[in-house]
């Protein structure tokens, strides 16, 4: 039995006991009729209940039988109002009523979590915790991809995808239409997607955006599916740059919101509060005590994905392994090369160039390196919509590396495959270098400036 439904239970009960007071007051004045109707509502709501149990429980448990018990009494009792005093019909209906709440108080309650995930390759932000909850014997767990669209230029939807098929074999899948959020009620809910409507590039359907998503839970968890570069907290100048991180609706509207450090917590709130007052939000919003009991910096899953994979335990494609071997069977040195949104963003052609050169560059070196290419999982949806001029020559590199087939061309989900697989990172300022840094190899920053 689940919590909410328990609940459900015991407010029945406080109902039951109410009507028996009123039966009480109402036999005082020997409105004998009036009662009877009551008894017969009781006993109509104690049946229904039973079935619920029953349902739920399957058939034989002490609380089915305490109400079947119950029912029989409100009929011997209304079989004699006449001849019985007020208060001891009232006593013997509470004697009764009472040991069925107590049976049904007993019943154990399972939780059910769920886990509403949208792109693949950002599950690694929600994996850790998903794993302790299977190992959690009262708990139920349940994984539900949903779809995103990406945007237009002018806001509106376009393209859907889903990518419910693109996740580790130990992920059980759960397809979103078949997940009733409004009758299942889940006592919690994960997720990594914060935007609602405040992405540019894509967007998950709109009764997926936070604000609808806190209707059917007590407890709506937001965990970033990005690691930012640590900051301290009265480094202003560092914080300006990723204070909007801090006020997106999943942040709002969230219960609770888990984030990779106790400095970023306190990034977090003291942003917030700020935000929020500009955004003349109640001061249910600005309470500094309440803020530090829904943000939490208990850390990034990423990281405990990437700690606990290992090398040996890959599942690595035979076509990557012939770009990775060398004739004698040993391996080339392998570089991950991660190339950001942001980065194209605020480059243009020039970051087109950047990337050209430095394929070439490996490309010349492939008899002892392996180049890892692994783009942010957005920048082609990224570029369509917010640098279309730049799309046709991006194509162009990509089909063309891929093509001449020297080197790894990464679109999977799996991104800590990479960062573990890998021997050094070279590339874009991102979430990906605060993972690799954990990792304790190298990692250099790429210049757009230098070809």
């Amino acid at each position: 039995m689940r919590k909410f439904q328990k609940q459900q239970i015991t407010d029945i009960f406080k109902e039951l006991h109410t009507v028996h007071l009123q039966c009480r007051d109402i036999l005082a004045k020997k409105e004998y009729q009036t009662v009877r109707n009551l008894f017969a509502d009781c006993q109509e709501a104690a049946i229904q209940m039973g079935e619920f149990i029953e349902s739920l429980e399957g058939a034989g448990t002490e609380a089915v039988a305490c109400l079947e018990q119950y029912c029989e009494k409100l009929y011997l009792v209304s079989t004699q109002l006449e001849e019985t005093a007020s208060q001891k019909v009232y006593k013997s209906l509470e004697q009764v009523l009472v040991k069925a709440e107590n049976a049904a108080a007993h019943i154990s309650v399972r939780k059910e979590v769920v886990f509403l995930p949208y792109k693949a390759s950002m599950w690694d932000s929600l994996e850790s915790v998903y794993l302790a909850a299977l190992e959690d014997e009262d708990c139920d767990a349940y994984v539900v991809p949903i779809p995103y669209y990406d945007k237009r230029e002018d806001d509106s939807l376009a393209e859907m995808h889903y990518e419910g098929g693109e996740y580790p074999e130990n992920v059980e899948i759960t397809y979103y239409e078949d997940y009733k959020l409004e009758e299942r009620h889940p006592d919690a809910i994960y997720i990594h997607n914060p935007y609602d409507n405040c992405n540019v590039v894509t967007s998950v359907p709109e009764r997926y955006f936070s604000r609808n998503l806190r209707k059917y839970t007590d407890c709506l968890v937001y965990i970033p599916y990005f690691i930012l570069d640590e900051i301290e907290p009265d480094n202003q100048k560092a914080i300006d740059d990723i204070k909007h991180f801090c006020f997106l609706p999943g942040v709002i509207w969230a219960h609770k919101v888990v984030v990779q450090s106790e400095k970023m917590r306190q990034i977090y709130i003291n942003e917030f509060i700020k935000a929020a007052k500009e955004s003349g939000l109640p001061a249910e919003y600005t309470d500094r005590k309440k803020l530090e009991n829904k943000i939490l910096g208990l850390g990034s899953p990423k990281l405990d994905k990437v700690q606990n994979a290992a090398k040996e335990r890959l599942d690595i494609p035979d076509e990557w392994k012939k770009i990775i071997e060398k004739p004698d069977g040993t391996w080339k040195k392998i570089i991950l090369y991660n190339t950001s949104i942001g980065a194209l963003l605020n480059n243009d052609e020039r970051m087109l160039v950047k990337i050209k050169s430095v394929l070439q560059m490996f490309k010349e070196q492939q008899d002892t390196v392996a180049l890892l290419w692994r783009p942010h999982p957005l920048i082609a949806s990224t570029i369509k919509s917010m640098k279309p001029n730049l799309w046709a020559e991006y194509e162009r590199i990509v089909e063309e590396y891929r093509k001449e087939g020297w080197g790894i061309y990464d679109e999977s989900a799996d991104m800590d495959r990479a960062v573990v697989l890998s021997d050094a990172y070279y590339g874009d300022r991102s979430s990906v270098v605060q993972v690799y840094q954990q990792t304790g190899k190298p990692v250099m920053i790429q210049n757009v400036d230098v070809l």
